[in-house]
């Protein structure tokens, strides 16, 4: 009794006042009643999940005040004749100032609870952003004229901190050994919704952009698969700046990809996602093709086989560089990709506005050592009255792939049988044959 009678007073003195206004008071309690409130789990429920608030966690917003009470009736472990309250320093401070002498040895100790509703909050919001399931955009597909889905929306959710204060604070009100508590959710709605494709207003094809991986190994082949099919089904909102990276989402083990070579500082290396500059390219020619304004592209360190023509290509890496552009058409536009044996496609669809797109080049601007090179593209764009609206210019510099080293990497030394004279040609100076 006599170390519980120093505890209580020590911590009596030493916590910090709050005001009223933002504790929720829970009451006094007994040392063996203060472990039942904080000795095991409390459970936050919402939309089939639970948080399991520990107890490190409940001490960040449950206050633990010691309270030493006077009462005439109660004879307290001071009267003890081995022990005398003036005895400890600490006790000695709290009998001077706070207690008359007849009082002294009529001191009962409870321990009193309440909520900090500030570090409460705090402790929701963090949960908010922990526990958020973000809502899924139907994924569309045009056929034979019109859209359809052929993947459902789904809506997201996330913790209301403010409601969720409101619930809590009833609950414990009512009983602050509770151990099971419903707060309160957000339902956050998607973009696409499968009961909306009606009101997209997408009726043909506006541009298309292909290139072809023949000639790749295996991983790379899979990883192209996997890439390009985050991407069918896509819809872009009119005025939106498409992001590839965004739209990409993570790249590694977990989301089905496998290690291929990417070229990183001066050197061709296998990660997770080898190949991935396939799709990115393949989608920079649909955009360039829809004549849509492009916000962000970079060309590759040094020429590679798979994106012949030089200059047409766009390399992306997590999270930079990315490939972006706006959809500056007066419509929504919506993303179809598809692999016929080493073809990839992207098709566009949206509501044609009159614009034609004229691509002039890529034109070659100078050669180096080692199939170095440089490259310009133009992009024209005229509107229904045949009239200039932007010409935008790409420019490429490429340095030698002798300089990136590939580990592992087999070169052809013949040619395919169904390749093109055209297409070995620049595969054997892309590679230094």
């Amino acid at each position: 009794m006599r170390q519980k009678i120093i505890f209580a007073t020590i911590l009596f003195l030493s916590f910090p006042l709050i005001t009223q206004a933002e504790e929720l008071s829970l009451g006094d309690f007994s040392v063996d009643k203060v472990q039942e409130v904080i000795g095991s789990p409390l459970f936050f429920h919402f939309s089939g999940q639970k948080i399991a608030v520990e107890k490190n966690s409940l001490l960040g917003w449950i206050r633990i005040r010691p309270s030493l009470k006077i009462n005439s009736g109660y004879d307290s472990e001071a009267e003890n004749i081995n022990f005398s309250p003036s005895s400890h320093p600490s006790l000695t401070i709290y009998f001077r100032f706070l207690t008359q002498i007849r009082d002294r040895y009529h001191t009962k100790i409870s321990t009193r609870l309440s909520v900090d509703e500030v570090s409460l909050k705090k402790y929701l919001e963090n949960a908010q952003n922990e526990t958020r399931v973000n809502p899924e955009n139907a994924k569309l597909t045009f056929s034979e004229g019109k859209v359809s889905a052929f993947a459902v929306s789904k809506n997201g959710f996330e913790i209301n901190p403010e409601k969720s204060l409101e619930k809590i604070r009833s609950e414990l009100e009512k009983n602050p050994y509770a151990k099971d508590i419903e707060i309160e959710t957000n339902i956050m709605k998607p973009e696409v919704s499968s009961s909306d494709v009606a009101q997209y207003g997408i009726k043909e094809l506006i541009a298309t952009g292909i290139s072809n991986f023949r000639g790749s190994p295996k991983n790379r082949i899979h990883n192209i698969g996997v890439g390009a099919k985050r991407f069918n089904g896509v819809l872009i909102k009119p005025g939106e700046e498409f992001s590839f990276i965004k739209t990409l989402g993570p790249v590694d083990k977990s989301t089905g990809y496998l290690p291929e070579l990417v070229i990183k500082v001066d050197k061709t290396i296998p990660e997770y996602g080898g190949g991935m500059c396939q799709v990115s390219t393949t989608c920079f020619r649909a955009a360039l093709n829809a004549g849509l304004k492009i916000t962000a592209r970079t060309n590759h360190a040094y020429p590679v086989q798979y994106y012949a023509p030089q200059g047409t290509d766009a390399t992306v890496y997590i999270p930079n560089p990315d490939l972006r552009f706006v959809n500056d058409t007066p419509g929504y536009i919506l993303i179809q990709t598809h692999i016929e044996g080493t073809q990839l496609t992207f098709d566009f669809y949206g509501t044609k506005d009159g614009r034609e797109t004229k691509l002039v080049g890529p034109t070659i601007t100078s050669r180096g050592a080692g199939g170095a090179m440089k490259t310009v593209l133009y992009q024209e764009v005229y509107g229904a009255d045949g009239n200039l609206i932007r010409k935008s210019e790409f420019k490429s510099s490429y340095d030698s792939p002798s300089k990136y080293p590939h580990p592992g990497e087999e070169k052809i030394t013949e040619k395919p049988s169904d390749w093109s004279s055209k297409e070995w040609k620049e595969y054997k100076k892309a590679n230094g044959l």
